[in-house]
């Protein structure tokens, strides 16, 4: 899941028109020049921040993995009965407000038009907050429906599942039981064409930030939401180039690290932006990371990874969450990381933007406890014979 672009502003200099206009062209050259410097200083800012951030692979190709047999009919077992329980209403969250007492709890996941926005969720820059952005986050909303309209259907009591793209989710052939919940959530460019045999077809929420989302669109649901992350000031320009049906500008397109899609081939009633402080309380008050502090070059920040902010959000909006391909075992060295490519799991070691060992013990935590379920295994293993928890 990703750190904020730097940049910085730097000042043209503005010649006088009462400066003669017998310029040498040593003159027009220095000016030049500088032009030229500014243009540089703020590509070599844009590479700085590509080299610090995760790649994704955009065109996911199916590999083959082997997954014993034995292993796959636990797992279907323990999906099976997860799904024939009784559904119990509001129970994730009242579970997460015992446990996280002190936490500021969110009022409203999502951001609406004319909502009263309270002075809190501008106090961070992105993801926090929207320090300095109220004119952005203004102007995107005002594209957006009214939200009294807008809500999930579904069951009185709505299971949740959380879909990872982590590589336990390979051959495990849990499509069609991951499809049985009530609400599937799906994460950045997870692909479900050529993989619903192990991840199922159904999207009903998948939430991204510009980079991470697919440039190939594959969700069949036609009532699928789209649950934008801004993670930057730029984020907001695309998300205003999505929402009216335009390409984003050449200029916007140099500050992002990787190519974004053209288009989200969505209603504008199914688009949904990310209440910042779903990201702030995760990694605040969830998972006790240090606060976020400025410095010369933007902030400071050790950002959550975007499955731990779904599986929060999902608390808010599910009455019981599961979750599914999570869980980061650095010990198996060929292991892979995605269910979808050939990334080994070693990969993860280069995000330093993430605190898996602090994600994988507040899940850890969370799935013993019996809050939220961990279907795959990959992080808590309730249903494996010698009860080995994943190594996250």
């Amino acid at each position: 899941m990703r750190s904020r672009l730097r940049s910085s502003k730097a000042n043209d200099v503005i010649h006088s028109a009462a400066l003669d206009t017998m310029k040498t062209p040593r003159m027009l050259y220095c000016g030049s020049h500088r032009h030229f410097l500014v243009l540089l200083i703020v590509l070599v800012l844009v590479s700085l921040g590509v080299l610090n951030l995760p790649q994704f692979k955009t065109d996911p190709k199916p590999y083959l993995w082997r997954v014993d047999n034995s292993h796959r009919e636990l797992v279907h077992s323990f999906v099976r009965s997860e799904l024939t329980k009784e559904c119990r209403p509001a129970f994730a969250r009242k579970e997460m407000k015992a446990r996280f007492s002190n936490s500021s709890h969110v009022t409203e996941p999502y951001l609406w038009k004319d909502m009263p926005l309270p002075a809190s969720i501008f106090q961070y820059p992105p993801p926090f907050g929207f320090q300095d952005l109220r004119g952005k986050l203004t102007e995107v909303l005002g594209l957006l429906p009214s939200a009294e309209r807008l809500a999930l259907s579904g069951t009185v009591c709505r299971r949740c599942v959380v879909v990872g793209n982590g590589g336990v989710l390979r051959g495990l052939a849990l499509g069609p039981l991951i499809d049985e919940f009530d609400i599937v959530i799906r994460l950045n460019s997870g692909p479900v064409r050529n993989f619903s045999k192990d991840v199922g077809s159904r999207t009903t929420l998948r939430m991204s930030y510009p980079e991470g989302t697919p440039r190939a669109w594959d969700d069949l649901d036609s009532s699928l939401q789209f649950v934008a992350v801004v993670y930057k000031s730029v984020d907001f320009n695309w998300l205003k180039a999505m929402l009216r049906r335009e390409r984003v500008s050449l200029w916007d397109w140099l500050f992002f690290w990787q190519k974004v899609p053209d288009e989200i081939p969505v209603e504008l009633s199914q688009f949904r932006i990310l209440n910042p402080e779903i990201i702030r309380e995760t990694a605040l008050d969830l998972l006790r990371l240090p606060e976020p502090q400025p410095r010369l070059w933007g902030w400071d920040q050790n950002v959550p990874t975007i499955g731990v902010s779904a599986l929060n959000l999902a608390t808010y909006i599910c009455d019981e969450v599961s979750f599914a391909g999570f869980g980061y075992n650095l010990s198996q060295e060929g292991a892979p990381l995605h269910y979808y490519d050939s990334l080994p799991m070693t990969s993860m070691l280069q995000q330093p933007m993430h605190n898996v060992d602090r994600e994988g013990a507040l899940l850890r935590g969370l799935a013993k406890a019996g809050v939220i379920s961990d279907l795959t295994g990959g992080v808590h293993c309730s249903f494996c014979p010698n009860g080995v928890d994943g190594k996250t």
